[in-house]
This record gives C-alpha cells, sequence and structure tokens, in this order.
C-alpha cells in the first residue's frame, strides 16, 4: 500500500494520532453532521477513537480513510478515500467505497474532487477494484453534486437507517 498520494494542493496519506486536534473540529462541528447522523462529537478522545478504528482498518483491509493535508500550510482539512465495507448496503457487501469530509471552513473549494480523483485513479489501477460506490443523504445536492463530478452515477434510492440515501457507482474502465 502507498504511504501517500500527492495531487496539485493536497498531500493524501494515512490519518495518524497527531490529526485528533483537526478531526475533532471536524466532526464535533454541527453542520459537518447535518447528514451524516446528525451526532457530532462532543469529545476529543471520540476523535482519537475513531482515527484508531481507521489504523485498524488498514491493517485488516489494506485501506482505508485518509486524511487530506493542505500542502501549502501543512494544515489537516478532512479525510478522504476508499473504505471497504463488509456489512451489506443497498443489497451489496464487501465493496469499496469513496467518501469523504471536511472541515467546514474548507468547504467548496473543490478539495473533495481533487482527492477523491486521486483516490478513484489509485483504487483502479493500483488496487485493481472493479467498481467503487457511494451513497449520500438523498437531500445533500452538495455531495451529489462531488460523486457527479467524480464520474459515478446515479443507481437508486434506498432507505438506510431511516434515512433516505442515494446510491452511486462507477466501473473500472480498465475492466469493464
Amino acid at each position: 500500500m502507498k504511504t501517500s498520494i500527492e495531487t496539485e494542493r493536497l498531500i493524501l496519506r494515512e490519518l495518524l494520532l497527531s490529526d485528533v486536534d483537526g478531526m475533532f473540529e471536524m466532526d464535533s462541528n454541527p453542520n459537518v453532521h447535518r447528514f451524516v447522523g446528525k451526532k457530532p462529537l462532543t469529545h476529543i478522545d471520540e476523535s482519537l477513537d475513531q482515527i484508531k478504528k481507521i489504523q485498524e482498518q488498514y491493517k485488516k483491509n489494506g485501506i482505508g480513510r485518509w486524511a487530506v493535508i493542505l500542502k501549502e500550510t501543512n494544515e489537516f482539512i478532512g479525510w478522504s478515500g476508499i473504505k471497504l465495507i463488509s456489512n451489506e448496503i443497498n443489497n451489496h457487501q464487501n465493496f469499496y467505497e469513496i467518501g469523504y469530509r471536511f472541515i467546514e471552513k474548507h468547504w467548496g473549494k473543490g478539495y473533495a474532487t481533487e482527492a477523491g480523483k486521486a483516490f478513484i485513479t489509485y483504487a483502479f489501477n493500483e488496487m485493481k477494484v472493479e467498481a467503487l460506490y457511494a451513497y449520500a443523504d438523498e437531500g445533500n445536492e452538495n455531495s451529489r453534486k462531488i460523486l457527479e463530478k467524480l464520474g459515478l452515477r446515479y443507481i437508486n434510492s434506498f432507505e438506510y437507517e431511516e434515512e433516505l440515501e442515494v446510491w452511486y457507482e462507477l466501473k473500472n474502465p480498465n475492466i469493464y
């Protein structure tokens, strides 16, 4: 597994325990959690636990969400990346999902799209996955626009954890 990926403005790398302050800033913001469970974190130890769980995913699955670092300032601005989902969602199981989450002051600057493109290239060319999937709250127009910019296409709507979600897919062009 690669240890980092660089884009024009970003460094994408595995999450470190030292990212805890940025993770907590992001995940304690109710606006960030508006479309992801509406449960902002209330204590920094919760962020530390999340990082440790993601680090376990690296060991177990060889992949997981990575920190997104702004090259210009070396600042943690969020996470993005590929995650192996082993539980069943929308009749899919053991699939690779692309996702992202950013600190609010970094929204609308194209970072999710820039990081997402790099992870799609990595997933298809290095990991050789057959397809990437993503799902979002049906009302999360901004996330849906990002998924569409990344080339994922809408497949269907479904209910998950008592919320209406939308399902997206992108097949590996090197295989299909």
